[in-house]
């Protein structure tokens, strides 16, 4: 009797991060609205004329397709659900929220609210805005979804008044949870800042 691989059909979605494999191939680290963080074989997406490789790109929304029973699933499909083009610090501040993401989330773990929370971050940080408070929201979000303690009810994270405040105590959090494993993003927005 054979077991046939579980299928996922058009799901949001966003690529993480993205690692060759192989002579032409991707392991592509996805976050979905349903299914949380998913690893995933992009099959060919390194050819020249793959379907893939112009559609999985960071920080755009998808529409992903897979299959599969283990730990990394395979890619069928990617489609583009829309477009975010990001720049300059709002390009770091995303970067920033994928490694945050990378790290702290187990895989295949759904958080549609924290999924949410990332969708509206990259569309302010795309749409020029003040992120500020698209990026605290993110990180409060971030923090109750996976268990880190934000019991209070939640700010208004648009109050550029207790937006420091409110960044420092995010960030101590976050500090402590990665303990003796600092964000390269984190280091690499201190270093620009020193130049």
């Amino acid at each position: 009797m054979s077991r046939r691989a579980p299928r996922v059909q058009d799901r949001p979605g966003y690529m993480l991060h993205a690692t060759a494999w192989r002579e032409t191939s991707l392991i592509v680290q996805t976050f979905s609205r349903d299914h949380g963080c998913v690893a995933m074989v992009a099959k060919g997406a390194k050819r020249p004329y793959s379907v893939l490789r112009p559609v999985l790109s960071a920080f755009q929304p998808l529409l992903l397709s897979w299959t599969g029973n283990g730990e990394v699933k395979t890619l069928t499909r990617a489609e583009i659900a829309g477009i975010r083009p990001l720049t300059g610090t709002a390009l770091m501040s995303a970067w920033y929220m994928n490694e945050l993401l990378l790290r702290l989330l187990p895989r295949e773990d759904a958080h549609p609210l924290l999924f949410d929370a990332y969708d509206t971050a990259l569309q302010q940080l795309s749409g020029g805005t003040r992120a500020a408070g698209a990026l605290r929201r993110f990180e409060w979000t971030l923090l109750r979804e996976t268990g880190y303690g934000v019991d209070e009810a939640p700010p208004d994270f648009d109050d550029p008044a207790i937006e420091p405040a409110l960044r420092r105590d995010l960030r101590e959090r976050l500090a402590e949870i990665l303990a003796g494993r600092p964000l390269s993003t984190r280091r690499v927005l201190l270093d620009l800042q020193r130049i």
